[in-house]
């Protein structure tokens, strides 16, 4: 009776490891993905807050693209402002598009094609570019690490009474803006 006692204790003790386990991998997933968020907001600020010098620069060249300048200027501010994946992979995809317009009024005007300042800050876009593609490579695999995590059996269990959530995969809702944009000078 007393080794029957104790083998179901030791069996209970075992779960109750096995399920605290459970639980803090799903901690460490959650904050993995809390941190690869944190790098795609990190290099959309760098991105937001080049776009500003970017604008200017053009404007000396095109005054008369009023119209241009303030779309992406209020798409910039509305990616700027976006909160979470859901919210930002939308503003990005406007902004994409605002800026689309502004390197094709390079076409327009030749000497800002030639102008070294456009010329850096398209550089300097363009590795920010890269920059945000990792930093969606890493976000995008802890997201699916952690919803592995939580649909998976037995840790599905776990997730639903410690309130675990599916993260949400950022990527481009839009078939057109998954080609790379074609940029000529």
């Amino acid at each position: 009776m007393v080794t029957a006692l104790i083998v179901i204790i030791g069996l209970a003790a075992l779960i109750i490891f096995y399920f605290i386990g459970i639980y803090n991998k799903l901690v460490r997933k959650r904050s993995m993905m809390e941190e690869g968020w944190s790098g795609i907001d990190v290099q959309l600020k760098k991105r937001h807050n080049l776009i500003p010098n970017l604008v200017e620069t053009v404007k000396g060249y095109a005054k008369h693209e009023q119209e241009t300048f303030d779309q992406v200027i209020k798409a910039r501010n509305a990616a700027a402002n976006a909160d979470g994946p859901k919210a930002s992979k939308q503003a990005e995809g406007q902004l994409n598009g605002a800026l689309a317009n502004i390197f094709a009024l390079s076409e327009a005007y030749p000497d800002l094609k030639a102008n070294t300042t456009f010329l850096n800050l398209q550089k300097e876009l363009s590795d920010i570019e890269g920059d945000v593609e990792k930093a969606r490579r890493y976000y995008n695999a802890t997201v699916r690490e952690n919803n592995i995590l939580v649909e998976s059996f037995p840790s599905s269990i776990v997730a639903g009474t410690g309130n675990f959530e599916l993260g949400e995969f950022f990527e481009i809702e839009d078939a057109g803006e998954r080609s790379a944009p074609e940029v000529k000078f």
